[in-house]
């Protein structure tokens, strides 16, 4: 039965992610966040427990990055969805012939905001190349899906909250359409980036993933869940800027 454990986790995130997925398309966004929290648990927690149990298995890599996908790549952009539609970029379709469309159709559908799952679809060719590719062991190549989910659930809460009045700014149409372009570049790139899993508990090998806690509490403070999208940037513009450090993980 141990070494169902690791699997078990996995498929705990799957479920989180669905979760999350359903509460976000229904504008839930707080109950959301507290299901994508237990996706980041159950994402680091089979990871750890495969390693103490000694336990590696090819389908346990493949059901990861499969949870992944949901938790990962389609929640967030269910999130970016969300946000275009609250936004406003829904437009009633005009001069279409009676029958052409369901009844109804326009209410459920908002082809403004479609384009918010072309996150989903890198997002997916991401943690496809993740499972091919040999050299990330140690440090990501790309920003990795959950750092991509951190920072759109940051804005999506500032949003939900109209924190700092920025609602408006945020659910822009169009900077929303150039964050999706611009994140899922990032997900696709070969900057190499900071790894963040929690290998071992001696303070050296975690100095990075401390530094990178306390800059987030700082700018909690001062950001609210802004935060979570700011620490994002940080850990993006300090894995350019440390490049060499990144490589000698």
């Amino acid at each position: 039965m141990l070494r169902h454990i690791p699997n078990f986790l996995t498929l705990s995130n799957l479920f989180c992610g669905c979760c999350a997925l359903m509460f976000t398309l229904n504008d839930e966004a707080v109950i959301a966040a507290w299901f994508i929290l237990g996706c980041f648990v159950f994402d680091y927690g089979d990871g750890m427990a495969a390693r103490a149990l000694g336990i590696t298995s090819p389908l346990g890599k493949q059901l990861d990055s499969l949870a992944d996908v949901i938790s990962f790549g389609v929640v967030p952009a269910a999130m970016f969805h969300q946000m275009l539609v609250s936004g406003g970029v829904c437009r009633e379709i005009e001069n279409v012939p009676d029958g052409f469309l369901p009844a109804g159709w326009y209410y459920h559908t908002c082809l403004g905001a479609l384009p918010a799952f072309v996150l989903a679809m890198f997002a997916a060719m991401r943690l496809g190349k993740f499972n091919v590719d040999t050299r990330q062991s140690k440090y990501f190549i790309g920003l990795s899906t959950p750092a991509c989910t951190v920072f759109v659930l940051g804005l999506a809460l500032a949003a939900a909250h109209d924190r700092f009045g920025l609602k408006h700014v945020i659910e822009n149409q169009w900077l929303i359409y150039g964050l999706i372009a611009m994140l899922s570049w990032l997900m696709n790139s070969e900057i190499p980036m900071f790894g963040m899993k929690i290998k071992s508990f001696d303070l050296r090998s975690n100095a990075f993933s401390l530094v990178f806690l306390a800059v987030f509490l700082a700018l909690v403070f001062f950001l609210k869940e802004l935060a979570l999208s700011a620490v994002i940037v940080y850990y993006i513009l300090i894995s350019i800027f440390l490049k060499n450090k990144v490589l000698a993980t």
